[in-house]
């Protein structure tokens, strides 16, 4: 499913935090979305998602504007998102928690305090977990899980609401050297299977031009460049304002 972004524009106050951003995301594509704190990286997701309201623009899927929409309704029309801090019910299981993302997704509210699942939701929950590999931790409450899983749960989420776009905000953030990249290989694998168009927002840059086919880069809520990896690397703006900055760090 293809996403248009139309001179998107939110500001807080007087910081204009994305301004008159225009970016296009093929069906099919797996992008990254990179750029120094305070870029406006998460606001530009959360314009997406309907978490919050833009100021103007346009928000196209498959060629249909939904800026006015709820963020349920965008999530019916094919939008989904994992959040950088995990977002679950920590007292459920990971089976509890699909199980209640499914049963809502499905519009039946009534039942998330009953004791059986209505039909196909525990189905459908056990197919989810089967495909980000969280079937052997199904019974175990969210809250014990590893920072891993947890994050995996997350994606898992996004999901069980069956998306054709799906967001994630960092999903390797606070993880060690080899589980971002198990991370970012399961992201991958499931991209290649489901056939999303994903976004993802990082900061380690090994993972972005490893896997990223276009890199959107954003400071001060403006697209910098635009590109695939090697132009990216090698862009004198992107080095100067961010590439640069981490290199000196280092």
């Amino acid at each position: 499913m293809k996403l248009e972004i139309r001179n998107l524009t939110k500001s807080f106050g007087g910081l204009r935090a994305i301004d008159e951003v225009s970016l296009d995301f093929p069906s099919g594509s797996l992008s990254a979305v990179i750029g120094p704190n305070g870029a406006g990286k998460s606001t530009f997701f959360n314009l997406i998602s309907g978490a919050f309201p833009a100021d103007s623009g346009e928000v196209l899927l498959d060629g249909r504007e939904i800026l006015g929409l709820s963020r349920t309704e965008r999530m019916h029309r094919g939008i989904a998102r994992a959040f950088q801090v995990a977002n679950n019910f920590p007292t459920m299981t990971v089976a509890e928690n699909l199980m209640a993302a499914v049963t809502a997704y499905l519009g039946r509210w009534g039942n998330l305090s009953r004791r059986f699942p209505s039909p196909g939701v525990r189905e459908r929950a056990e197919a989810v977990m089967e495909l980000v590999g969280l079937t052997k931790v199904a019974n175990v409450t969210a809250a014990i899980l590893s920072h891993g899983d947890q994050k995996l749960l997350d994606i898992a989420i996004a999901l069980a609401l069956e998306p054709k776009v799906l967001l994630l905000d960092e999903p390797t953030a606070g993880m060690g050297p080899e589980e971002r990249w198990r991370m970012i290989e399961r992201v991958r694998g499931l991209w290649q299977q489901r056939e999303l168009t994903l976004i993802f927002i990082e900061h380690d840059m090994d993972i972005v031009f490893q896997i990223a086919a276009t890199i959107r880069v954003l400071c001060y809520g403006r697209v910098l460049a635009e590109g695939t990896p090697d132009q990216i690397r090698n862009n004198q703006a992107v080095i100067d304002a961010y590439l640069g900055t981490e290199a000196d760090a280092a």
